[in-house]
């Protein structure tokens, strides 16, 4: 582990005779300072770059920046750009129209890599990184008072300049010192590392590109309509629970009472989880799962959470009426995005997607991949009837004729109660449920599930044999890792939880399939304005749109080709063309009582 100050920095890693240069002609270490205000693109206001072979330094003012139309480094394949959270620095490339690096390497991911699982006492940052590996930085308290004085805008005298730009090459040497206790760890012949490698690293970097590119781009948002809510929203709200609790009656005023669901649920014989101590389970998974085995608790669980956790006014929409907010790559667990609930419009409720509208002369589209953790599942495990029943196109029914629970030639509408049934223990199993959960999801007893569980086991031996053989390995303190080298470990001396274990593969190579997808699409041209779990969202001139719509599926099936050795999964997609506007399905029903409450509070 290197110990060398801030100032002290090499191009070569490692220690005494272990050093190694690193593979590149020329290594930049790059970052800027700049005012993003919310849903804006940001506002550079300096770069300093530093050049590990030679030590060289650029220090730049906003003026010289947007003099230049082009980087004033040369990115050429032989030249490696390193950061700590590219995805800033990038859209700072992107506000000044310079073309991206070829080669990119991003120390957050690798940190979040190579720690993933474990406890971290001093966070991600750049800081936490520091602290991790025991080097020295500036305190975090020096780092907040210059963080204020630059998101204050300016104007900044000639001290504050030099302060500022010296701030940002602090930050720049402290990065390259904490490059020389990362990178040993992703070349080859690194002890200890198997899970990493540079190639990984770079394809983890080039996603760091097309999240700037996305978040450049941002989510075209109906301003009206949503500034019509914003001015309504406590009058909307207590029209809500006045109409919705009408066929449940357990709101007093604008409190949710857990008695009074307690005897409505016994009334309307729902069966319902409960925590280890006796109390009815009223998190939002627990609603939402419910929902779907109990029909009749979906508008009370859509108000629930409309009320409880939306937030118009922190919803990031920039002048231009483009939802634009951090994506958060790579926070969580499995590596996929963790955006903001609050500032990104696919957290809030579902009905809210309705404020998606594309601008006039354009249309957006939303394509998913299709059971994809099914298909995961298949491939990886190399499990043939869980692969011929993915490809049958509907692995639910599928699965009810291998388990001998439906004849051949069952089809969804002739035996529509059992694919149900097994549908919720196909998702189940892809979720890490256990029997409890699932009967509750599906609304089958207890016994039920357990004996659709046990069908599951018999009929896709080999799935369950490579599942369970990844949690032990886990568990016996290995490492799990993705088809392209994302980890998790367990915590030493800590409880792991199996069911997120035997998860993990899935969701994992989940996001390394859209992450893939992601990169090919924006490298393509393709505007691509936000990642969704399993899914984009195109945005496309309207005539031109189905051209688009065909180039991105096409990608998305050749970046689940690449992840699955070659097995397609399937995508779909939903077009929508000014001047309608995009939908969840789950959230009409919400989203047409809300505007027609909009209107009565706007007219009374």
């Amino acid at each position: 582990m290197s110990s060398a100050a801030p100032g002290e920095v090499s191009a070569t890693v490692g220690e005494g005779a272990e050093r190694r240069p690193l593979p590149y002609r020329a290594v930049w270490v790059v970052d800027f300072e700049f005012v993003a205000l919310d849903g804006e693109h940001p506002d550079p206001v300096c770069m300093v770059a530093l050049e590990l072979r030679t030590g060289k330094t650029l220090r730049l003012w906003r003026d010289e920046l947007h003099r230049n139309s082009s980087p004033p480094i040369e990115f050429d394949e032989d030249t490696l750009f390193v950061a700590y959270y590219a995805s800033a620095e990038l859209s700072c490339f992107l506000a000044l129209g310079w073309s991206f690096p070829r080669q990119i390497l991003d120390l957050f991911v690798e940190f979040r890599a190579m720690t993933n699982g474990l406890k971290v006492p001093h966070g991600n940052g750049l800081l936490g990184a520091m602290a991790y590996f025991g080097l020295s930085a500036m305190g975090m308290g020096a780092k907040d008072d210059m963080r204020a004085l630059i998101l204050s805008g300016g104007p900044w005298n000639s001290s504050q300049r030099t302060d500022i730009l010296n701030y940002c090459e602090q930050d720049v040497r402290t990065t390259a010192v904490l490059l020389q206790s990362i990178v040993p760890k992703l070349l080859p012949g690194a002890e200890n590392c198997e899970w990493l490698n540079l190639g990984q690293a770079l394809l983890r970097g080039r996603y760091m590109a097309a999240v700037a590119r996305m978040e450049h781009t941002g989510v075209p948002i109906d301003v009206p309509t949503f500034e019509r809510l914003t001015r309504n929203w406590l009058l909307i709200q207590a029209s809500l629970i006045e109409e919705v609790d009408q066929s449940y009656g357990v709101y007093d005023g604008r409190t949710f009472k857990a008695a009074r669901f307690e005897a409505w649920l016994h009334e309307n014989h729902i069966p319902w989880p409960r925590l280890l101590t006796g109390p009815l389970a009223l998190d939002d998974d627990t609603f939402r799962q419910m929902a779907r085995a109990h029909p009749a608790v979906a508008p009370l669980r859509e108000l629930r959470h409309t009320i409880g956790q939306l937030r118009l006014l922190k919803l990031r929409v920039g002048a231009d009426g483009r939802n634009r907010c951090m994506l958060s790559p790579f926070r969580s667990k499995t590596g996929r995005n963790q955006p903001s609930n609050a500032a990104f419009i696919f957290g809030p409720s579902r009905w809210l997607r309705g404020l998606i509208k594309p601008r006039l002369g354009y249309g957006l589209a939303y394509l998913d991949f299709s059971s994809q953790e099914i298909a995961i599942a298949a491939a990886l495990s190399g499990d043939e009837a869980m692969k011929m029943a993915y490809e049958s196109g509907d692995p639910y029914l599928a699965f009810a004729i291998q388990a001998g629970l439906a004849p051949a030639g069952a089809t969804k509408s002739t035996h529509s109660n059992i694919r149900n049934r097994c549908k919720a223990i196909v998702l189940g199993v892809g979720y890490g449920m256990g029997a409890e959960s699932m009967a509750y999801r599906a609304g089958l007893t207890i016994p039920e599930a357990r004996e659709l569980l046990q069908r599951h086991r018999d009929t896709y031996r080999v799935f369950w044999r490579w599942a369970e053989g990844n949690v032990n390995v886990a568990l016996a303190g290995g490492i799990l890792h993705s088809q392209f080298g994302w980890p998790i470990r367990c915590t030493p001396g800590e409880r792991a939880n199996p069911r997120s274990l035997l998860n993990f593969p899935m969701q994992a190579n989940g996001a390394e399939m859209l992450r893939l997808a992601a990169c090919m699409a924006t490298e393509a041209g393709l505007s691509v304005c936000a990642p969704i779990h399993d899914a984009l969202l195109l945005e496309a001139r309207d005539d031109r749109l189905d051209e688009d719509v065909a180039r991105l599926k096409a990608i998305m099936q050749e970046a689940s080709r690449v992840v699955m050795g070659g097995l397609t999964c399937r995508v779909d997609a939903d077009i929508v063309r000014y001047p309608a506007r995009y939908h969840d399905e789950a959230g009409v029903e919400m989203w047409d009582r809300v505007i027609r409450l909009l209107d009565k509070a706007e007219f009374a």
